[in-house]
């Protein structure tokens, strides 16, 4: 029980089961955006190392992590919105009207699993056991997609599990910017109305949802690396 709004009379349980959706969808598209954009940037620069490849994609993660969502967002409708009228400004609705958000939300996220891939990916192709993957005459795209990939992806479960709450807390600037009806904006609306039930309940719900996701991080790892199971 999270105690009644304030405001509206129904309990905030019911208000953000309202809003959650929206919120999971959001997160869900930037994930996509970010894993989409990530991988191939990651690996890429991992396969090839310290050459023009590897800078750009360096560089394409540094300008990621450099922009804020708060500059990034209100660009983005400068520009597909307002100059180009391809994409819906604000509000949810279909397919269209996810986009410009997601990219706005994920793009970081994009940023960060780059990095975080391609260094992991380099230090599992310096190992033993890829060495003999190659003596034995396995084309690379085997040895990296079968043996190393895999191995190098516990650094990047951490990070996905840690940015899905992230990305839950960090979504109010974005819903505030696209008018998304999420969580976000229901926090916004609580902390400027002083409804204070509806705020606790808000950083509640968001801290059980990191919580939930630590756990189900820990149970990946077993997934992803057997010797996780053994231990």
């Amino acid at each position: 029980d999270l105690g009644i709004s304030v405001h509206s009379k129904k309990t905030v349980l019911s208000e953000i089961l309202e809003r959650f959706p929206a919120s999971a969808e959001l997160m869900l598209g930037a994930m996509a955006i970010a894993v989409l954009m990530a991988f191939p940037l990651g690996i890429l620069s991992a396969v090839k190392p310290y050459g023009t490849l590897d800078s750009f994609s360096m560089f394409i993660s540094f300008l990621g992590i450099s922009m804020p969502h708060f500059w990034l967002g209100p660009l983005l409708i400068i520009l597909f919105s307002i100059q180009l009228d391809w994409l819906p400004i604000n509000e949810r609705g279909g397919l269209d009207h996810l986009i410009l958000p997601a990219i706005t939300l994920g793009t970081a996220m994009a940023a960060m699993l780059s990095r975080m891939i391609r260094s992991s990916l380099l230090e599992v192709l310096g190992e033993d056991y890829i060495r003999n993957a190659r003596a034995k005459g396995l084309s690379e795209f085997k040895v990296i997609v079968k043996h190393a990939l895999r191995n190098a992806l516990i650094p990047v479960i951490t990070i996905l599990g840690l940015q899905i709450g992230v990305l839950l807390s960090g979504a109010i600037i974005t819903e505030s910017i696209f008018d998304w009806p999420g969580m976000g904006t229901l926090l916004l609306e609580g902390i400027y109305n002083r409804n204070y039930p509806l705020v606790q309940g808000c950083i509640l719900f968001i801290a059980a949802i990191y919580v939930v996701m630590n756990l189900l991080t820990d149970i990946a790892y077993a997934w992803v690396d057997p010797r996780v199971r053994l231990a």
